[in-house]
This record gives structure tokens, sequence and C-alpha cells, in this order.
């Protein structure tokens, strides 16, 4: 499931899943799914021939590069079912299994003006100017236009599941690719050098990587290249046969072609019905005789800085075209932050170095809570897997808990219940690894991040004033709302996804609701509405833009707002606590501080705590041997100007 990215030999990040075009076919059930991705990932924002022909005829295109990723994008749909489900493998006619039924011959109708469509492209790069970097364009025309020129057959039309060779010789006329000969040594690129592909501008490092998959999905002499009868084919010239990629894909046609249903799905109710009567917030000094203590607040940060001209190096054909700082200005993030370690691994560091800023040793600890979404080891739990790697031999409970952005909260509700039956210190962790979940998905490539952070809550002193003062957590709504965030999704190739709209409309129905809460009780020390007693508020880090409007909508105001996430991303359930430790080491917390935090997102969950952090917890930074890190990569300031992200990355 996972699809990680990797880093070249120029020191670069790479998500390979955003070129290579794959899909997972194991959760594929219907064709009618695999032609809805399809027309998502290929066909939806990829021109057609006669459509490009009209632009270059017409003067609509801008500059070369324009030009030249409207022919990549129409190559790709072009090979849409080649790239997703088959292989392309050029063999001598004679050797091609004629009764097999897992060797598929391509049935192909030829261009229609073909020539005319290549000659207006080539006259309209002619006279273009160069979008970016002109030597730099040439070099990709140079390959990308070879490829084009030769496709040869009609891409309207093409069926995902393509006959067996017996079956194509049913149909003699048929035509399809005929090579008079075959070089198997032609030359193409191999993994390696399209992950090293290196161009200044990000843009035409992403197109250039396009166009290297592509030269690779035509690997014959396209020179010596024709649409031939089946039945007219010399025993010794070449075929291309399609080969299943994988026994998932094969299964899958097998399925289509059997014409399985797919499984039942029970349908989402009419709608949903509001509570009796809310559930009102924990006043915690009123409803616990402990009171809960923050001791520790430690984090541990993804490794890698992943900026928004990364993104744009690893623009998937599926995009709209954007540049980096459209990203800023959407999301007010300018870069994230991943890890090549796993989640457990980044969970660990941040837990024992808030143990150690805690003073505490592992048998002092009675539970270990494990917030995240992004877990994918359930046998042991990653509480359990923490709680043993850290030498605590037993504890009262250690478990996990999915409560995604919210998770802060809602971990905190549970470790101040528990301390009440175990009266001693409870190990709160929220982390979250986004990077190897996203795929080619745009917006959660533009939003999500990896990292983590741990907390201490002990038992204080009977009577006095709790750290964590007041707890409200809360999870439903209308189905669309609760499915407004899935991982793994199988529409969009078990990759997580985010449906805009939905998400605003879960955050923005929650704020209100908060915000009513607030105004609505009193403090129990203070004799104020929870709300004026509230210094700084430090939101779920979701995306700027969007909870900055709805959050001021809703009564706050905007200079109370605190926010990191210009520099780290969405980290989920680890996004509050991260930025608590970086309002602290800003100097924006540089005294106990009343902290109002809420968190919302998937599965329409939400929640909020309002604590008190002294900047004393704040554990220093580490790297993942454990070690205080020394340059953390992180702005200097609070702000979210592009030049405070130009001065912490450059």
């Amino acid at each position: 499931m996972g699809k990680p990215f990797v880093m070249n030999r120029h020191g670069r990040m790479v998500f390979p899943s955003s070129f290579l075009g794959d899909l997972d076919f194991a959760t594929m059930e219907s064709a009618e799914q695999l032609s809805s991705v399809i027309h998502r990932d290929y066909e939806a924002k990829a021109p057609t021939g006669k459509e490009i022909r009209e632009r270059a005829e017409n003067g609509k295109y801008a500059s070369r590069y324009d030009l030249l990723r409207d022919m990549a994008l129409n190559l790709y749909w072009t090979n849409r079912y080649a790239m997703t489900l088959y292989e392309k493998r050029p063999t001598r006619w004679r050797d091609v299994p004629k009764k097999s039924d897992e060797v598929f011959l391509p049935l192909l109708k030829p261009w229609i003006e073909g020539e005319a469509k290549v000659a207006a492209v080539s006259a309209a790069y002619a006279a273009l100017p160069a979008g970016f970097d002109a030597e730099a364009e040439d070099r990709i025309h140079a390959i990308l236009f070879d490829v084009y020129r030769h496709k040869l057959h009609h891409a309207t039309g093409l069926a995902a599941i393509k006959k067996t060779v017996g079956e194509a010789l049913e149909t003699p006329e048929a035509l399809t690719y005929c090579l008079t000969d075959h070089d198997p040594d032609f030359p193409t690129f191999n993994y390696q050098e399209i992950l090293d592909c290196h161009e200044d501008v990000p843009e035409l490092e992403a197109l250039m990587r396009m166009v290297m998959i592509l030269h690779n999905a035509y690997p014959w002499n396209r020179e010596a290249t024709r649409l031939e009868r089946v039945d007219s084919i010399d025993p010794d010239e070449f075929v291309v046969v399609l080969m299943p990629r994988s026994r998932e894909a094969y299964n899958f046609i097998q399925r289509v072609k059997r014409g399985d249903p797919p499984r039942r799905r029970p349908a989402p109710p009419a709608e949903a019905v509001k509570p009796s009567e809310p559930v009102p917030p924990v006043i915690v000094s009123e409803s616990f005789s402990i009171p809960p203590k923050l001791e520790a607040l430690a984090v541990s940060r993804g490794e890698h800085v992943c900026t928004n001209e990364d993104v744009i190096r690893n623009t998937a054909f599926s995009w709209s075209r954007m540049s980096a700082d459209d990203i800023l200005d959407k999301t007010g993030i300018g870069a994230r932050l991943y890890s090549e370690r796993n989640l457990e691994e980044m969970a660990l560091t941040a837990a024992e170095s808030a143990l150690r800023t805690a003073g505490r040793a592992p048998e002092e600890i009675a539970a270990v809570i494990f917030c995240s979404c992004t877990s994918e080891k359930l046998i042991p739990s990653v509480a359990c897997w923490l709680s043993g790697q850290m030498g605590i031999f037993q504890t009262h409970a250690s478990f996990d808990l999915i409560a995604a952005c919210a998770g802060f909260p809602y971990g905190l509700a549970e470790a101040t219940r528990i301390l009440q039956d175990v009266k001693r210190p409870v190990l709160v962790v929220c982390a979250e690894k986004f990077s190897d979940k996203i795929g080619s998905v745009r917006p959660s490539r533009m939003i999500f991040g990896d990292g983590a952070a741990a907390m201490v809550v002990a038992p204080g002193e009977v009577g006095e004033r709790p750290d964590i003062e007041v707890l409200q957590t809360y999870a439903s709504g209308p189905d669309s709302q609760v499915n407004s965030i899935i991982w793994p999704n199988p529409d969009f190739d078990n990759s997580i996804t985010v449906w805009g709209p939905e998400v605003r409309a879960l955050v923005e129905r929650y704020l209100e609701q908060m915000m009513g809460e607030l105004q609505q009780t009193n403090h129990p020390h203070t004799g104020t509405t929870l709300l004026e007693d509230i210094d700084l508020v430090v939101p779920h880090q979701a995306n700027r833009t969007m909870v900055t409007e709805l959050a001021t909508k809703a009564g706050m105001d905007e200079s109370d707002l605190y926010f990191n996430i210009e520099r780290v991303g969405n980290v989920s359930a680890a996004s509050i606590p991260i930025a608590i430790h970086d309002a602290a080491t800003d100097g924006v917390i540089d005294e106990p501080t009343t902290v109002f935090a809420p968190g919302f997102g998937a599965g329409a969950v939400a929640g909020y705590a309002i604590v008190r952090i002294d900047p004393a917890i704040i554990a220093p930074e580490v790297d993942d041997e454990g070690t205080q890190a020394e340059g953390a990569p992180r702005s200097p300031g609070a702000g979210d100007e592009t030049s405070n992200v130009v001065a912490a990355f450059g």
C-alpha cells in the first residue's frame, strides 16, 4: 500500500507514483470503476489530437511548454490501458501464443488526419517562444515529438479489455502494430535515470520525466512500424502483444470478462439526525479529582523538507497546471516535512524524548495512548510496540486511538480519564506518516506531512489547578462529511483523498459549536467565560487560508491564531502538539499560557482542549538517533510570509 518518495542522486525528492501510472487492481471491482478512474486520471485533463491541432492552428498556445505539456497528456491518455493494465512486448509473430488467455493483441484504428495533426504541431512549435528554458524544451521536444508523430492509431474508443490473440484472429481484417524487425536492445531510460532526471525549472523536470516514460512506452524502431491486418502478418515480422502487468491485473480482466458483479455496499442514510441533547464540554476540575499535569512535550519531525517546488517537480499527469506560489496561496503551506523512517520510529523518538524531559523512568508509565490515522501496524498495536520498545514491563492500558486530526483532544481526554484510576503518568503519542500514502492525489500532496509528538500527563496534587482544564470531543455528521477524507480509497488507487467542500462544511459546523460552548461556559477558576480566559489559539493545522476564514467568521480574532503550517504542512493528529512546541520555541509562548486547541477532520471527528502550557515542559528537539538536533528544518519566526520559508529552506 505504501508509495514512498525517493531521494535521487541530486538530493531531490521524487514521487514515482506521480509518473508511473500504476494502479492497484487487487481492489478494483468492475469495468465501471476502472472507467471512472481512467476518465479522472487520464482523460479529463488530456486534449485529443484534434483539439491540439485546432489550438496549434488558431494560435491558442502561449509557449512551447504549453504545447509540449498537451502532447504529453495526450500520449498518457493514448496509453491509458497499456500503462495501467498491460505491458507491451514486441514478439515475433510465429512465436506468439495463439491460444493463451494471458496474451492479448491490441486492435487499432488508423489515426484520423494524423499527418495534418503532426504537421500542425511541428509548425506551431517552431513559431512559439520558449515557456521557461529554450534549450531544455528543445531536448524534451526531440524525444516527445518522435513519439507523437509515430503514434499511428486513433486513441478515442480504445477498449480496456483487449482481445486475446485467438479472439483477434476471428476478425482477420482487424489492424494491429506490425514491425518489420525489432532490436531487443532498443535504447530506453532505466528507472534510475528517470529518478535522477534533473532540470532547473520544476515544471520542466516533471515534464521530462513524463517524456522519458512515454519514450519507454514505444521501445522499438518507430520508423519501421505500420498498422497491418492480422491475417497479413509475415511469420518473421514482429507484433506488439500485451501482457497483464500483474496477477491482480489478470484477475481483474477475467472478472470483467466473466461479468462478476461488484460486491454490494450499504446505502448511506437519507439524513443524519442531530442528538437530542448535545454533550457539554468536560470541566476537568469539576469532573475529576486527580488534576492532570503536563510534564513534557517532545516532537520528532520529518528529516526531509518537501518544498512547493518539489511538489511541482513531481507534477502528475492527472493534475491541472499550477505553480509553487499557487500552492502557497491556496493552502498557506510553503513546505511540508517527510521522513524516511516509519511511523513507529518517529513515534518512539518523540516518546523517549518526552520521558527524558519529564525525568520519568519507563516503569513509572501506567498507560500509553497512540493517536494516529496512518498506522499500518495492527498487531501489535503501535502503543503496545512502543511500550515494549521502551522497556515498560506492564501498563494498565496501551492502545491505539484513531481520531485523525482530533487526535490531540481525544488523546488528552482518554489520558485524563485513565489518570483517575492509575494515579501514575500516562504517555500520549500523536504521530502521522502521510508521505507514502498520497500517491498522485494532488490536494493530499499539497497538504500533508510527517511528524510525531509525545506528552507526559502526570497526576497533580488534589485541589490544585489542572494543566488540562477543559475537554470536548465530537464525531459523525452527514454521510458526505464522515467520508470527506478517506484512506485507503480504492477509487484513488488506495491513496488518501480529501473532498474539500465537505471538509470545509464540517470544520465550519464544529467551529461554530465550539465557539458557542466557549461563550456560554464559565471558567471554574476565573469566573470569566472560557473564551475570555484564552490567551492563544493553536488550531489543527489543516489549511491556513480556510481555518483563518472560518475561525474569524466564528468569532475568533485572527491575531490570536498561531500557525506553523507554512513550514511543516498538515500532520493530522500530531499537528496541534507540534504547533504548540513551535509556538514555545518561537517565543510566542514565553510564560505559562492558556491555549485553546481545536481539532477537526476525517470521520467528521472534532474536539478541543484548553490547556495551560508552561514553556519549561518543551523538550529540546532530537533527531532520529535520540540526540538533540541542530538546525532543525523550520522557520525561525512565527509568521507565514514567503520570506520566512525562504530563510528556513533556502
